[in-house]
């Protein structure tokens, strides 16, 4: 069937991604295939210290984008867009929408971009055990709660923005459980929010005396290719304003874009992963098992079809770099050339490739906003160089680019060096990849492993949730994995690119000087504010340290010259010396959990325990013991030790 009759008997599948700057919807046909597709830009605007997106906005967006596609179809086949098979929705994950019985926004949609849930962040990572990020949406709903705020007693039901479009046609208050493992931690082997944590947090905040409990505000969990409703009447005539669009059209779950990419990327399966760099970047990897411990730079989120999945999340990418390009634009333009924005763009990445490995010493830092990774509370975009650095225009954009990945690499670095963690192939997608060669080659350098970049790579998240649209009604009983091997990239392999070693050891050299920068940054802003530097305690992990003495050890005395208070994260986990309490000048001491746990099936780690007591005891400092149970905190209160966090 040709694609313009697919299209008139209402078989074309439509997928929609809100993405951070541009809205996407792209049309596929039977065979998966793109077919036509139109966009909305938009941005952000930051109204009273928060990074929100209004709902007029929102649904302007979304009207515009619709209306972009059918122009496209019109222009290409001739035809209406009256009928289609299937629709997906998807969105940037995690922040705060909250509603009333009404279906009111009680506040402003609070984006993932904030990083102002850092005390509920900490709090429910302590009560959970497990990672909970700012940017989550049950983060964003404790700090409303710790805050006092008084719009929280009123709440009828939270979501995302992919929960609210989809709510908003077809009247379902549901989630896809990738999306929904960005509100809220998620049980593995029921596919549901983990209902151990929702008693807890239940009891957390009973004293407060809200008429709900977190189960009757949150949606409802599903996995790919389960019902979650149909396109309304009212819906219909909201996505179309033209009126041409019948209702009835069934919808999958809705989706956050790190799901949509690992579809886009056929990464959905254990050992691969996939990363997607635009305005923020993130990597998945789809896991065999659970990690060793918690990690606050790894988020445990799942695939569409419910599959662990640890990913590192960045908040800052591409922003600082899109806005030296546009300065390269304004400078062309005011010659009087006409600038392909395209163009441009591959030019001034094809020149990165001729700098030099470690950037010439240069330095930048890419923070538009804040960045959880590098505990960066507020954004503070810099460029750096020395009278000795190699200051050209291709060491200049290779930095910028290698600054766009650096928190990345941070986080990944965690991943694959210290939880030894094994991936056979990783896939990049988003805007970054666009120029061929190019973010692909500086990213294989960044992580030291092969990078894959699809043909459908281009189409990003709005290809992603059209696929998962098609799957809801095409899957036949496959599961997703099946489904994208034999229906959707069969016989596509891709472009790999290998790491260069050269560049491999120039992008560490940068990381190096990245890092020993970063104290520096965290001066400043502790000044700016008139805080006390003690306020901030920064963790240090004792297998960096080995892994990394000399620099580590340098960055550390800069930070408790700087009145920092320094914490050694995971003592005892394997590593420890007595070097690490002689040389660094650290102030807290957290025990490792498992080596907790020993202490009282072994007499050895039962007297090495009672060893370090004493010496953090003599040394003054303190000791936070992880994981600790009421029958140690008595037995170290027996011991004299009193100088203790549990």
């Amino acid at each position: 069937m040709d694609t313009k009759k697919q299209i008139e008997e209402g078989k074309a599948v439509l997928g929609i991604e809100f993405g951070s700057t541009r809205i996407k919807a792209v049309l596929i046909d039977g065979k998966h295939h793109p077919i036509a597709s139109g966009s909305h830009e938009w941005e952000n605007q930051l109204v009273d210290g928060v990074w929100t997106y209004s709902i007029d906005a929102i649904w302007k967006g979304l009207q515009d984008c619709y209306q972009d596609m059918k122009k496209d179809v019109q222009e290409k086949y001739g035809v209406k867009v009256t009928k289609l098979a299937a629709i997906g929705f998807s969105a940037m994950m995690h922040g705060y929408m909250a509603f009333d019985k009404d279906d009111k926004i009680l506040v402003p949609f609070r984006t993932w971009r904030n990083a102002i849930t850092e005390e509920a962040s900490e709090k429910l990572t302590d009560l959970f055990r497990y990672n909970i990020p700012q940017r989550w949406s049950v983060a964003h709903l404790y700090q409303a709660i710790l805050n006092g705020e008084e719009h929280v007693k009123d709440i009828c039901f939270q979501t995302t923005l992919a929960g609210y479009i989809h709510w908003m046609l077809t009247g379902k208050k549901v989630l896809g459980v990738g999306d929904a493992s960005g509100m809220f931690p998620i049980d593995i082997e029921t596919g549901k929010y983990d209902a151990k944590m929702v008693s807890q947090f239940d009891e957390a905040i009973a004293d407060k005396g809200y008429p709900w409990k977190l189960m009757d505000i949150f949606p409802e969990v599903l996995s790919a290719g389960e019902d979650a409703g149909t396109l309304t009447q009212e819906g219909a005539k909201l996505l179309d304003t033209d009126g041409d669009l019948e209702a009835g059209v069934p919808l999958c779950p809705p989706e956050g874009d790190a799901g949509t990419g690992m579809v886009a990327t056929n990464s959905v399966a254990r050992r691969t992963g996939n990363v997607s760099a635009g305005t923020s970047v993130f990597s998945m990897v789809v896991l065999e098992k659970e990690l060793s411990k918690v990690y606050k730079e790894l988020d445990l989120v799942t695939t569409p079809s419910g599959d662990l999945v640890a990913m590192v999340h960045c908040n800052n990418c591409t922003s600082d770099l899109n806005a030296w390009v546009n300065i390269f634009r304004e400078f062309a333009e005011s010659f009087g050339l006409d600038v392909d924005m395209n163009r441009l763009y591959g030019t001034l990445y094809k020149k990165a490739m001729e700098g030099d490995a470690n950037g010439g010493n240069l330095l930048a830092y890419n923070y538009i906003s804040g960045e959880n990774i590098t505990e960066m509370e507020e954004g503070r975009p810099l460029f750096v160089r020395t009278p000795n650095s190699k200051f050209n225009l291709a060491n200049f954009m290779r930095v910028n680019l290698y600054s766009a990945l650096a928190s990345l690499k941070i986080g990944m670095d965690l991943l694959l060096k210290e939880e030894k963690v094994a991936v056979d192939k990783l896939l990049g997608h988003g805007g970054l990849f666009k120029t061929k060669g190019v973010g692909q080659q500086i990213l294989a350098d960044a992580v030291d492993t092969p990078i894959s970049v699809m043909e459908t790579a281009g189409e990003g998240g709005a290809w992603g949730i059209a696929v998962l649209a098609a799957y809801l009604i095409h899957n036949d009983g496959k599961n997703l994995g099946d489904y994208l091997n034999k229906e959707v990239f069969a016989g596509q392999e891709g472009s790999e690119l290998n790491p260069n070693p050269e560049g491999v050891k120039g992008f560490d050299e940068f990381i190096r000087i990245y890092k020993e920068g970063l104290p520096e940054i965290l001066k400043s802003m502790v000044e700016r504010h008139n805080l006390s530097p003690t306020y901030l305690h920064l963790e240090i992990t004792e297998s960096a340290y080995m892994e990394n003495t000399e620099n580590i050890l340098e960055v550390v005395r800069r930070l408790k010259e700087y009145g920092f208070i320094i914490e050694m994260d995971d003592f005892g986990s394997g590593y420890s010396s007595l070097n690490i309490l002689a040389e660094l000048p650290i102030d807290i001491i957290k025990l490792d959990m498992k080596f907790i746990q020993n202490e009282q099936k072994n007499k050895n780690s039962h007297n090495i325990i009672s060893s370090i007591v004493n010496l953090a005891k003599w040394m003054n400092l303190i000791i936070v013991v992880e994981g600790a149970q009421l029958p140690l905190f008595r037995r170290l209160s027996k011991r004299g030790f009193n100088n203790y966090e549990f």
